[in-house]
């Protein structure tokens, strides 16, 4: 299959505009940044070193040096442009102290070289850029698959991605419901689990993070509160350590734990989480249930669906500008609550029969300035709102 992202095309622009600074991919494994890449180098048809540090045991910084060392032969000797792509960056130790200094000598002799470093844990990669390499880089984006691109390079339906999520991998398996789940769980979810969150900071019980893993894919899209998590997982410590592992869940593409918005103020501790994936693969892969069998549960659907807009608005609206939380007060509630500078908007999910929003009400009535949206059944149809970026629409 031939298809082209969108990140291909803003990337090997910025390659052209800006070689001044590294240019920095990061995202969810098993997206396409490695393909997106190729498919750059590819089009701009020069020299390439690739080096991938993607092994058991993560190499020191002389494995960096070494690979720029032959990249500089190269561009010395064909005077022209030469391109070394560093895959897999954060295994490598001390990366981001030795790149720097490389880096600056190459622009010292104004050396004819484009760098571009790529990363599955974003939180590993942005940590060494801010420390060491400020100013020197420009971070890319590439997140998980949108309805779409699922639609445009596999002819899937809404109800197809809503139920297989957006691991392209995991499109050739789609005609056999087990060995798809058997997929997403070995290649996708343990690969992550084993290979980059325990590697983001120490987890004193991984088993409890599995744990809490699992048991959030029982309610997606859902408040589930700290106390409950703890009374239901064995062995699970305190609340500080579950709000830990939600954040090292989060900054591996798998789960976020969204905060309750109050008074224009993002973080409210104590409060609830609201269990979001990143994926809806990554529910399904681990309820057990067929697709006939949640298509046929409307309560379950209810949750997918309102799931995929919380995964449609974590993988778009990224970045400082933008703030992604929740909002309830009592039995009112508004799914998911989007800030923009000084913009607040409420997006409402109705996935099943038009109904009076009860929640729409109490939300504008105490955020009179914020503009309230609805997705789904009396509102925006869940095909045009999952067919466009959402900073489009709320623009």
């Amino acid at each position: 299959m031939k298809f082209d992202r969108a990140i291909v095309g803003i990337l090997k622009q910025a390659i052209l505009k800006t070689p001044q600074v590294i240019h920095a991919v990061v995202g969810p494994r098993q997206v396409g940044k490695t393909t997106a890449v190729r498919q750059v180098c590819a089009v701009l048809g020069w020299k390439t070193h690739w080096a991938a540090a993607d092994t058991p045991f993560p190499p020191g910084a002389e494995w960096i040096e070494s690979h720029w060392a032959v990249a500089i032969a190269a561009a010395t000797s064909k005077k022209m442009p030469v391109l070394i792509v560093f895959d897999e960056i954060q295994k490598v130790r001390g990366w981001s102290e030795v790149l720097k200094r490389l880096w600056d000598e190459a622009c010292a002799h104004e050396l004819p070289i484009r760098v571009v470093i790529l990363g599955s844990s974003a939180l590993l990669v942005q940590s060494g850029l801010s420390e060491s390499l400020s100013g020197r880089f420009f971070l890319h984006r590439c997140m998980h698959w949108d309805w779409t691109e699922c639609q445009q390079a596999f002819g899937w339906s809404l109800r197809d991605w809503l139920y297989f999520g957006g691991y392209p991998g995991g499109a050739r398996f789609s005609d056999d419901e087990g060995v798809w789940r058997q997929y997403i769980s070995d290649s996708m979810i343990e690969t992550v689990l084993t290979r980059d969150v325990l590697q983001l900071a120490p987890v004193t019980k991984p088993v409890l993070m599995r744990h809490l893993f699992g048991l959030a894919a029982q309610y997606p899209a859902q408040m589930l509160s700290y106390n409950k998590m703890l009374g239901q997982l064995q062995d699970a410590g305190n609340t500080t350590t579950l709000a830990h592992y939600l954040k090292l869940l989060q900054a591996a593409f798998l789960l976020s734990g969204l905060e309750l918005y109050s008074a224009g103020q993002l973080r409210q501790r104590g409060s609830s989480p609201k269990l979001v994936f990143w994926n809806n693969a990554l529910i399904h892969a681990q309820s057990g249930l067929t697709r006939a069998m949640t298509e046929s549960d409307l309560a379950w659907q209810g949750r997918i669906v309102e799931n995929a807009v919380g995964v449609h608005l974590l993988n778009h609206l990224i970045g400082a500008e933008w703030a992604v939380s929740y909002w309830r007060s009592g039995n009112m509630e508004m799914d998911y609550v989007v800030q923009h500078g000084q913009r607040t908007y409420g997006i409402e999910v109705k996935s099943g029969k038009p109904g009076k929003c009860s929640g729409c009400d109490a939300f504008r009535a105490r955020y009179p300035k914020a503009t309230v949206l609805i997705v789904g059944s009396s509102g925006i149809s869940l095909e045009t709102f999952f067919g466009q970026k959402p900073q489009d629409l709320l623009s």
